[in-house]
């Protein structure tokens, strides 16, 4: 008997099992425009790539069931000329079940380790979109996604000490 409770204290003080499961995953929206052959550009341009990258997530309604969205802008231009070669817009959506994260925690999970799980999809689907536009195909390097949030808490914060500084 006093083995039975020393086993349930045991339990009830380890943290509980983290559990995460991609349920879904798909493209939710996708342009690609090649804007170099549609003005009939041509010759040796070198390529000057810039990437934006959002990362969203909220509550769906089924209990410990999350959205979350990789959202991709790239913009391609001649190095050195206001000259668009390619645009690219992609968001990417990742339906993940969420299980024994603190909620004081969840936040940064969903926005650090959902989007880690879904980027080698987004890379793979980036590269063949821009080969199969007429392009090399375009391999995205690592993408930081702590540096990503720790930027959106900086941006939430300074809001918040406007609205504070404006009251």
């Amino acid at each position: 008997m006093a083995e039975d409770d020393a086993a349930a204290d045991q339990e009830q003080q380890q943290p509980p099992q983290v559990q995460m499961r991609v349920l879904a995953q798909f493209i939710r929206d996708l342009s690609f425009e090649n804007v170099m052959a549609q003005k009939g550009a041509s010759g040796q341009i070198e390529p000057d790539i810039n990437v934006q990258v959002s990362v969203d997530a909220r509550r769906r309604q089924v209990e410990h069931q999350y959205d979350v969205t990789l959202k991709l802008n790239i913009t391609n231009k001649a190095k050195g000329m206001d000259d668009v070669l390619f645009l690219m817009e992609l968001d990417y959506y990742g339906i993940f079940h969420v299980e024994g994260i603190p909620p004081e925690q969840l936040q940064p999970f969903l926005l650090i380790e959902c989007p880690r799980l879904l980027f080698p999809y987004v890379r793979r689907i980036v590269s063949d979109i821009t080969s199969d536009g007429g392009f090399p195909p375009l391999n995205l390097d690592q993408i930081d996604f702590v540096q990503i949030y720790r930027q959106r808490l900086a941006h939430v914060q300074a809001q918040q000490k406007d609205q504070k500084a404006d009251a």
